[in-house]
C-alpha cells in the first residue's frame, strides 16, 4: 500500500482497546463526549463518539456497507489483504487521493437506527440458547475517531488543514487554515470528519489532547460505566513491549482487531470481537484473525491470570496506563513516569455475612 503523503512514525501513538463483550450501550460516552465538545451550533448533529448497534445499527446511514461495496468488498489469501484499498483504488479510478462516500444530510439524522434489533429472528417465550455464536445476535460497537497511522481524511485535504501530531499521534483538524471543502468528510472512511454550516469548516475528534498532554484518559474512556476501554500507547509490532497494556492485547496475544483494516489507513482503536458473534460477519469487520481471537478470548481468559488481570485494570484509572504488572493475584498499572496509579484484584473478594442480623432482627436475602 502506498500513502499520498510521508507521513513519518510519531514519538507515541494515541490508542486505545475496546472490548465489545462488555459494552451495553448506555451511552454515557457519547453524552460526555457531546457535552464537551459538540454542544455548539452547527454541531447539532455531531457525534464524536457514537455507539451502534451491529449490524443494522449505522451512523452515518450504511457508511460502512457503502465504502465496502465502493472498493468491491475486499478479499483475503490466508491473513494476507489481496483487495483494494481507499488510496489503491482511488489511484485505480485515476482521480482523488483516496475514495470515499459523502453522507446526505439525511444520513446524519438517525444515530440511533437499528438499536438493539436482533438478527437471526425472533426470541421465543422460553427459548433457550446455551451454545456460541447465538442464533439471534446483535452487539456493540462504540466508535470514536480512530487517529489513523495514514489517516483518509488527511490524504484529502486541499489545504493540508489536517495534521498528525508528532508527540502523541492524535490527528487534529487546524481551524484557521480549513475552507471548508468537506473533501475530508468524504475521505475519512469511517466518518468521523464532520462538517460544521454554521463555521463553515469541518471538525473532528480531538483525543481530548488537552487531558492527554497532562496524562489523563478522554472523557468517553474515563466516563465508560462498562469500563470498556483502556486507553494508552501503541508501539510498532517489531517494538512490542509485553509490559505495555495495548502492545500485550494486540501484538503480543493478538486479542484486539482494528476495525475494517481493509481500509488501509491503519486505524489505532483496536477492538476486542464479540464471542456471540459468527465468524464471517466479524470477519468482514475486523479480518481474518477474527476467529482466533475470539477463541482466545473464550478459552484463555478461564485460566490465564495475566489476561485476566489485564481485562480488570480496564477503566480503573482516570491517568493513562502505560506500564502494568502482575503480584499475589492482583494487577497494578503506571503511567508514563512510573507512578502507580492503579490496584485491581483479579477476583473480588467474597464477604459472606450471617442470614439473620441480631441487630436489625431480620433476615438477609442476599448474604454474599
Amino acid at each position: 500500500m502506498e500513502y499520498p503523503y510521508e507521513v513519518p512514525r510519531p514519538e507515541k501513538q494515541f490508542a486505545a482497546v475496546f472490548d465489545t463483550n462488555k459494552c451495553i450501550a448506555c451511552q454515557t460516552c457519547t453524552v460526555a463526549c457531546k457535552n464537551t465538545w459538540t454542544a455548539g451550533r452547527g454541531q447539532e448533529y455531531m457525534f464524536w463518539n457514537n455507539v451502534e448497534t451491529k449490524p443494522f445499527g449505522s451512523y452515518p446511514l450504511a457508511w460502512d456497507f457503502k465504502l465496502l461495496q465502493k472498493i468491491g468488498g475486499g478479499s483475503w489469501r490466508g491473513n494476507v489483504y489481496t483487495g483494494k484499498t481507499i488510496f489503491e483504488k482511488a489511484r485505480e479510478e485515476g482521480h482523488e487521493n483516496a475514495v470515499g462516500i459523502f453522507p446526505e444530510l439525511e444520513d446524519w439524522a438517525y444515530p440511533n437506527i437499528g438499536e438493539d434489533e436482533i438478527f437471526g429472528g425472533e426470541v421465543e417465550q422460553g427459548m433457550h440458547i446455551n451454545s456460541l455464536p447465538h442464533m439471534m445476535w446483535f452487539y456493540y460497537l462504540a466508535r470514536i475517531c480512530n487517529h489513523c497511522t495514514y489517516p483518509g481524511c488527511a490524504s484529502r485535504c486541499p489545504r493540508k488543514a489536517i495534521y498528525k501530531r508528532q508527540e502523541d499521534g492524535i490527528v487534529l483538524i487546524d481551524q484557521k487554515r480549513c475552507h471548508g471543502y468537506k473533501q475530508c468528510n468524504e475521505g475519512c472512511p469511517y466518518k468521523k470528519a464532520m462538517f460544521n454550516a454554521h463555521t463553515g469548516r469541518s471538525e473532528k475528534c480531538l483525543g481530548c489532547y488537552p487531558k492527554v498532554e497532562k496524562g489523563l484518559t478522554t472523557q468517553c474512556m474515563e466516563a465508560c460505566i462498562g469500563k470498556i476501554r483502556m486507553q494508552g500507547w501503541l508501539n510498532t509490532p517489531e517494538n512490542a513491549e509485553e509490559d505495555n497494556p495495548l502492545d500485550y492485547l494486540v501484538h503480543v496475544r493478538k486479542l484486539a482487531l482494528p476495525l475494517y483494516p481493509q481500509f488501509g489507513t491503519e486505524p489505532n482503536i483496536y477492538y476486542i470481537p464479540p464471542i456471540n458473534v459468527p465468524v464471517p460477519f466479524l470477519k468482514q469487520m475486523f479480518g481474518p484473525r477474527v476467529e482466533k481471537a475470539v477463541l482466545n478470548y473464550r478459552e484463555a481468559l478461564r485460566h490465564d491470570k495475566v489476561l485476566q488481570g489485564l481485562i480488570t485494570l480496564f477503566g480503573s484509572s482516570p491517568q493513562i496506563i502505560s506500564r502494568f504488572k502482575m503480584n499475589n493475584d492482583k494487577t497494578y498499572g503506571y503511567n508514563d513516569k512510573g507512578t502507580q496509579v492503579a490496584t485491581v484484584p483479579i477476583q473480588e473478594p467474597k464477604h459472606i455475612r450471617k442470614p439473620f442480623d441480631k441487630n436489625l432482627e431480620v433476615y438477609r436475602t442476599d448474604i454474599t
